[in-house]
């Protein structure tokens, strides 16, 4: 182009003569003409790739230093202030409670949350059509440990009494950094928690066109017989007591410890270790352990947790138990912590027939999740269990690989906190009140939390802290159960089982038959 250019300006350059007859001095001069026209030519070609090498930059700085309107959002981190301007340990004066969140159009997520968030509407259907009074929470007191108030984005607390160790502390820290992670989504709202075991609002008592409307309580469990509203547990965010990482953490070990030893290479007997006094069914499961006299096919050990303490719990490595084929599940005094653990390994979980529920059980399926083990013929069932699942081990692993599947990729942390969003939102538009901060109450900030604190119990704090929010929204809340839809669903759970004992059954039966035909 620009050879081109150069002959159409020569052809229209004044200085232009018709040939003349050649010279010395004529071609002297064209020669010097020729000279002057090459020398313009050059350095009006450098000037040009200059001045376009320039234009490029100056572009390349404006891309560089203009906002995209499609490039991905700055992360904002909000680190923990524990400055020794705060050693009165006060929130800090201007703490966000809004920082950095930008909602999309509908403020909605295109990801719809795991099925087990079904559940958040049948936990407070009791309350649809009343709504929640003043009066109604004022009537959970009796039992809970605190109070927890959210009022424009601010945690308050009013504690009644001590939780069993630090539940109460990381049920708390465990809000907060949902609070973190979701800063400004959460209305004002108000209610009671209850740390204990057993879930204690039955649905008995509030039966009947005059019964009073029951209390909303939250705990960590629920039973089909009372109408407690089921919440993460504290372990989420650790158990600093017994050494149990937060979840986080402890799932990608989890996830490698399933890969250490091959399911095939593995024990091929049943694995429990745990407490067995907290309950007669776990000491009732003890009568199953191997003997001189019998195998039930089930190996069982007693944890020690002083000793655990005294030797730096170098035997409770939870990563380091899928050892064996088969792992054993039974709850305590009411449903037990251990449950997700033993479910993220990948050898099938025997799991004894529970009264009690935590958020996510309840829609996990027998024979698919996890294998159904009789609680009133323990031994019988175990045996018949691993028997089974020795004779179809594609299958056993399958029932292995499903349950650690669904721990694994619907109960990540992302979602624990999801689940505890949206069932905290859909309870704060039930409220017939509005929410005040009681006198007394303090208010919490994971400054005011983790900054005091001190040994394992920081350490969780710490590893477990949102540093920043969330570039995304929660997932989308899935519509309630249709009432055919949950029959059905509760139908297929108890015929799964009892499809499981009819195998028994006819399994004893055909060696009873057998040992008869050999005596006769």
């Amino acid at each position: 182009m620009q050879n081109s250019g150069f002959y159409r300006d020569l052809s229209s350059a004044k200085f232009w003569r018709s040939p003349m007859k050649k010279g010395p001095r004529t071609s002297a001069t064209i020669m010097v003409l020729l000279f002057l026209l090459v020398a313009v030519w050059i350095s009006s070609s450098w000037i040009n790739s200059t001045t376009l090498a320039v234009s490029n930059e100056r572009k390349q700085q404006m891309i560089v230093s203009t906002p995209q309107r499609n490039s991905a959002k700055r992360k904002i981190e909000v680190s923990l202030n524990c400055s020794l301007g705060n050693l009165t340990q006060t929130c800090p004066s201007n703490y966000p409670t809004t920082f950095g969140f930008t909602e999309t159009d509908d403020g909605l997520s295109n990801v719809t949350c795991p099925d087990y968030f079904r559940w958040i509407h049948e936990d407070l259907k009791p309350f649809k059509s009343s709504g929640i009074t003043r009066d109604m929470v004022e009537r959970a007191k009796g039992t809970a440990h605190f109070r927890l108030v959210i009022v424009k984005g601010k945690v308050y607390v009013e504690k009644y009494k001590k939780s069993i160790q630090t539940r109460d502390v990381f049920t708390l820290w465990g809000i907060l950094q949902l609070l973190r992670r979701y800063p400004g989504r959460l209305p004002d709202l108000e209610l009671m928690f209850d740390c204990d075991d057993r879930p204690v609002i039955q649905s008995r008592s509030h039966r009947g066109p005059n019964a009073k409307a029951p209390p909303p309580l939250f705990r960590y469990c629920g039973d089909p017989w009372t109408l407690d509203i089921v919440f993460p547990d504290w372990s989420f965010w650790g158990w600093a007591e017994i050494n149990i990482k937060p979840w986080e953490n402890i799932l990608k070990e989890l996830k490698d410890g399933n890969n250490r030893i091959k399911w095939m290479k593995r024990e091929p007997y049943a694995y429990w270790k745990g407490n067995p006094f907290v309950a007669d069914t776990r000491k009732d499961l003890l009568k199953c352990n191997v003997s001189d006299k019998e195998d039930w096919n089930a190996r069982l050990f007693i944890q020690d947790w002083i000793r655990e303490y005294e030797q730096g719990y170098k035997q409770s490595d939870l990563a380091s138990q899928c050892t064996y084929r088969y792992k054993i599940y039974i709850e305590g005094y009411a449903w037990s912590v251990s449950e997700k653990y033993i479910l993220a390994c990948d050898s099938p979980t025997l799991l004894v027939n529970t009264n009690f529920y935590d958020f996510f059980l309840r829609s996990m399926q027998p024979v698919h999740h996890y294998w159904p083990i009789r609680n009133d013929d323990k031994c019988r069932s175990l045996k018949f269990a691993v028997d089974w699942g020795n004779s179809h081990k594609q299958k056993a692993q399958a029932i292995g690989k499903a349950a650690s599947d669904f721990i694994q990729e619907e109960l990540k942390m992302e979602f624990v906190y999801d689940y505890m969003f949206h069932l905290l939102y859909e309870y704060a538009k039930l409220l017939r009140f509005e929410p005040k901060i009681p006198e007394g109450a303090m208010e919490i900030c994971s400054e005011t939390m983790a900054c005091h604190s001190n040994g394992t119990e920081k350490k969780f704090m710490l590893e477990s802290l949102v540093k920043s929010p969330s570039e995304n929204s929660p997932c989308s809340l899935p519509p309630p159960y249709e009432p055919l839809v949950l029959g059905a669903f509760l139908r297929r759970k108890a015929n799964s089982i009892r499809q499981v004992e009819t195998w028994e059954n006819n399994f004893y039966e055909s060696l009873e038959n057998g040992s008869k035909s050999k005596t006769s």
